[in-house]
């Protein structure tokens, strides 16, 4: 299938997607005299993950308790597959990983799946959706996520809050975290740093520095939205209080009128690094600049 008719068969949108399968695995799917679903049994060693599994961190823990509960109980809800493309006898994991793992604790030499002939490019998107879906998952792996849907396969933030009843504003927020700096990432995503304080420090001149201070002193979400305010209000920075030169307004202006946004250079004290703000109207606006970005960042990467 070449990629525009990928990209076709996609645009009818992720909950077309969703919907059909819900719809053709409940034709699939039997019962059994207690009224419990079931799929196509397969060898366990037979499945293998997705090597493009969004989902990179498996609490042991979690899995330990429901490899138990597998064990007393079975598993209750088959794994979603689809046939390799590399080996006709295996089947690649779209949803259930985590059962999967679980299933090879609890030593099952078999599990109920349900084979389906997704693309690879369908796979992952169901991947990523399950995996948002889930409550246990991280917000960096969250905001993940919700980025590779809207840069790898083109859906707008408004068909994601309308496919999987999550509002734009919270989905928004989540991408926000993305432009914080690894490290403050990294807090989050080992749950140091919960995503409401991460949020408060999106934005903040020494997001790092500001991340350590919180957790040493264990300060909660309001607290740190106050240690940021007094942090930005802080006069320390002598070249900003003279002002930009004109060749700086120059480029700005310059900047501006390219994206149709407004756009700033905000210079560090030294005045040889800082960073670019660029402000949006709306949600909309904000999807049509990540667009241009990432058309842009493409063409980069072909000249390089």
């Amino acid at each position: 299938m070449t990629e525009h008719q990928d990209r076709k068969n996609l645009g009818r949108g992720l909950s077309s997607l969703l919907g059909d399968l819900s719809l053709q695995d409940e034709k699939r799917m039997g019962s059994d005299s207690t009224g419990s679903r079931f799929g196509q049994q397969i060898p366990i060693e037979k499945l293998k993950p997705n090597p493009s599994q969004p989902r990179q961190h498996f609490d042991l823990a979690d899995l330990q308790e429901l490899a138990a509960s597998i064990r007393a109980g079975g598993i209750i809800q088959p794994l979603i597959v689809r046939p390799s493309s590399d080996n006709g006898d295996e089947y690649i994991i779209v949803a259930g990983e985590r059962r999967w793992r679980a299933a090879q604790q609890a030593r099952l030499h078999e599990i109920p799946v349900i084979i389906r002939n997704f693309t690879e490019s369908e796979s992952l998107q169901v991947a990523l959706v399950e995996n948002i879906q889930r409550t246990d998952l991280n917000p960096m792996e969250e905001a993940s996520a919700f980025r590779q849907l809207m840069n790898q396969f083109g859906h707008t933030q408004e068909e994601l809050s309308a496919s999987l009843g999550r509002s734009r504003s919270a989905i928004a927020n989540l991408l926000r975290l993305l432009t914080l700096p690894d490290e403050v990432q990294e807090l989050v995503r080992s749950r140091i740093l919960s995503a409401g304080h991460a949020r408060a420090l999106v934005g903040a001149e020494n997001a790092l520095a500001l991340a350590r201070q919180v957790v040493n002193l264990n300060l909660s979400v309001r607290q740190t939205e106050e240690l940021v305010k007094k942090a930005g209000r802080e006069p320390n920075l002598e070249f900003r209080r003279r002002g930009k030169d004109a060749n700086t307004r120059v480029l700005e202006a310059s900047l501006s009128s390219a994206l149709n946004a407004k756009v700033s250079l905000d210079l560090s004290g030294s005045g040889e690094d800082g960073k670019i703000v660029v402000k949006f109207k709306d949600l909309n606006h904000l999807d049509r600049l990540c667009k241009l970005f990432n058309s842009a960042g493409a063409d980069l990467r072909k000249e390089l």
